[in-house]
């Protein structure tokens, strides 16, 4: 156990501590100090405009008792509003109005309470509530959040299916009732959250991401009931409408009924005017399908039997064909004009013979003419030496020289004599 601190000095003969972190165990600040401190450091703070929804709500004479929740988050603050205040109002105050307040913290000395005083309360109209909407909702188009390319396409025929709705509600019946009616063979994976309220927007994103990051899941449907514009505005609120934004996974929203506009319909992939809407249209209907698939086949049928009866027909008309009817008329055809191309052939080559028969004959004519023969023929002889010389002078072959005379006839050998003057 600590020891009993020392008996002090009177406080008026200490040198109080300036600061609450000068003081020690043995020069503490009188409870009052601390408690006068508090009370200035808290007065320097401003007041504050707040928005909340009121949950408890107390009237005892000329003051009332609040408690304000914040709208998102589990936090809640009492509040001391006194009747001149409340008197202002048009409208009386009732627990769960939306309320928006200007707030001054207040110590109270003696008890060392912190209160906070109520200076002036408004209530938060559905007009203040649409106005809010809309400005979002112009700043969220702004951003292209509501671009119409940017939406992704739902699949023809998604193997299961994430349900966001309220704990076993008519919404979460409605779309699996209609969905099973549809297509027996559609799976669900159901998550069942808070869809109104301070808890909602956290219970509705929480189940998103979940089931965003399943890959079984093909397709995602936020539904819920009808319900007042309060009920509906956590489905408004930008946390949630961005999250849907970012979700990989198409989003479905079937939220209300076809009036309710939430801003999570604009964000979506697919709007639904009801859960019942989106039950019928995130899956085919089976029975539609199937007849479907009756009208296919039967077209497809009717298109098979018609292009064969018109190919038939067309293989007909080539068969009546005379190329195809009598084949060998093609033949025959081409032999006739083999037969008259050859008589041509023959005949050309006939004349070119002729005519070049004629020119030799009348060229070996010109050779027999003009050839040595003939002009022996015609009594000319040719005298020749021993060495086969022709002798063309007297001086070639002096007397006594052996002489080879060729004749038409043959030749014969001679000698020559001299020749006699005054005689050829």
């Amino acid at each position: 156990m600590q020891e009993p601190l020392e008996r002090q000095e009177p406080l008026e003969r200490r040198v109080m501590p300036a600061t609450a972190a000068e003081t020690t165990p043995d020069n503490p600040w009188p409870l009052q100090l601390l408690s006068q401190k508090l009370k200035t450091h808290i007065e320097k703070a401003p007041a504050a405009w707040v928005e909340g929804q009121i949950i408890e709500l107390n009237k005892r004479a000329n003051v009332s008792y609040l408690t304000i929740r914040d709208i998102d988050a589990e936090v809640s603050l009492s509040v001391t509003v006194w009747g001149s205040v409340l008197s202002q109002l048009a409208v009386p105050l009732e627990r769960g109005a939306r309320v928006v307040a200007q707030l001054k913290p207040d110590f109270w000395l003696k008890t060392g309470r912190l209160s906070m005083q109520g200076r002036d309360i408004r209530p938060v109209g559905l007009g203040d509530l649409l106005a809010r909407i809309e400005l979002l909702r112009q700043a969220l188009a702004a951003e292209g959040l509501f671009h119409a390319d940017r939406k992704k396409k739902l699949p023809l025929l998604p193997h299961r299916i994430g349900l966001i709705t309220g704990r076993n509600s008519d919404a979460m019946k409605d779309v699996l009732r209609n969905a099973a009616l549809r297509w027996p063979a559609v799976e669900f994976e159901v998550r069942e959250v808070a869809v109104q309220g301070v808890n909602a927007v956290a219970a509705v994103m929480g189940a998103l991401a979940e089931l965003d990051a399943d890959p079984r899941v093909d397709v995602i449907v936020i539904a819920r009931g009808g319900g007042s514009l309060e009920d509906l505005l956590p489905f408004s609120h930008e946390s949630l409408v961005r999250a849907v934004a970012a979700a990989h996974t198409p989003v479905v929203s079937a939220i209300g009924h076809e009036a309710d506009r939430p801003l999570l319909d604009d964000v979506a992939d697919l709007r639904a005017s009801t859960p019942t809407d989106a039950a019928k249209r995130i899956v085919p209907d089976v029975s539609e399908e199937l007849r479907r698939v009756d009208a296919a086949r039967i077209q497809l049928n009717r298109r098979i039997n018609n292009l064969l009866e018109r190919e038939g027909d067309r293989l007909a008309q080539l068969r009546s064909r005379p190329v195809l009817a009598n084949p060998e008329s093609m033949l025959t055809s081409r032999h006739d004009d083999l037969v008259r191309l050859g008589g041509r052939a023959l005949t050309a080559v006939r004349t070119q013979v002729g005519r070049h028969a004629d020119r030799v004959a009348h060229l070996r004519a010109q050779v027999r003419a003009l050839s040595p023969q003939k002009t022996l023929d015609r009594g000319y002889a040719v005298v020749q030496l021993a060495d086969r010389r022709i002798v063309r002078t007297p001086a070639q072959a002096p007397a006594g020289t052996a002489l080879k005379i060729r004749v038409a006839g043959g030749d014969f050998t001679a000698a020559a004599t001299p020749s006699q003057p005054g005689k050829d």
